[in-house]
């Protein structure tokens, strides 16, 4: 797939269309990684680089924690909540592009962060333009927040309606039971660019120290914060609406019938490296 397919991606497209139900419905991140990240990163007055930051769900744990931050986000509704919520945070600065499209002149970063978005960026290019904004020694931390539905009922009848409605993934497309007992292991054996990075950047070569961690917790979703959620999943943003629409409200009815709300694994997974 080119470059310019991958821009082209309806997916990719469709987040500003719901940005405030993405910011107020998508979950955030373990703090705990973010600590992580920062020892790992050790940035010593650098400023870190934060690609497709979206509403900024992992930003403001960075800000929170005094780092200095660029953040960037190709969906201007999106980079617009961004700037809303690091508004009290006067070290985070907000530009709007694609990675690929980005303008970095000669700045060069001790960190680059990316959640839940290593995906969108063009497998063929992408570590050579991550080498390329890092310092020597600059680190990269890669952030993902899978889910797992809890009841396996549940699971199984949230699948029936995502099947009927013709909705090709979502945060209950997976039974908690399954997941493995270590980062990534949702992805081992994907060849699709949304897989663990971590056999390709070893493979590339040009990075070293590279660490692997996960934080997990069970949380609850009420019916309306769920649906929230799932208003700003791709998947179901690029139905037809009326089709969007219907499958929504029957998610709401089951969710409701089975107590008001869904109980989840939520994880963080987190991958770290280092420019040799």
């Amino acid at each position: 797939m080119s470059s310019e397919e991958r821009v082209q991606d309806p997916r990719a497209l469709v987040f500003g269309q719901a940005a405030e139900e993405y910011d107020t419905g998508r979950p955030g991140y373990a703090p705990e990684l973010v600590d992580e990240v920062l020892a790992y990163a050790s940035l010593d007055g650098t400023t870190a680089l934060e690609m497709g930051a979206g509403t900024g769900k992992a930003s403001v744990l960075f800000a929170e924690r005094n780092a200095r931050l660029l953040c960037v986000e190709p969906d201007p509704q999106m980079a617009e909540v961004l700037r809303r919520n690091t508004a009290g945070h006067p070290r985070v600065s907000v530009e709007v592009s694609g990675f690929e499209e980005w303008q970095r002149g000669d700045r060069r970063f001790g960190l680059f962060l990316a959640a839940t978005c290593w995906h969108w960026f063009d497998p063929a290019r992408r570590w050579d333009l991550v080498h390329a904004a890092l310092l020597p020694g600059g680190a990269v931390a890669l952030l993902w927040n899978p889910h797992g539905v809890l009841d396996p009922d549940l699971h199984a009848e949230l699948g029936e309606i995502d099947r009927r409605y013709g909705v090709p993934s979502s945060p209950h497309a997976t039974l908690a039971a399954d997941y493995g007992d270590r980062a990534g292991h949702w992805a081992d054996g994907e060849e699709d660019p949304s897989g663990w990075p971590q056999a390709q950047c070893r493979q590339d070569g040009r990075f070293t120290a590279l660490r692997s961690l996960r934080h997990g917790a069970q949380v609850h979703y009420d019916t309306e914060r769920y649906l929230s959620m799932l208003t700003s999943i791709s998947s179901y943003r690029v139905l037809p609406a009326e089709q969007r629409e219907r499958a929504l409200a029957e998610t709401g009815r089951l969710l409701d019938a089975r107590g008001g709300g869904i109980g989840m694994l939520h994880l963080t997974d987190l991958f770290l490296a280092r420019r040799r």
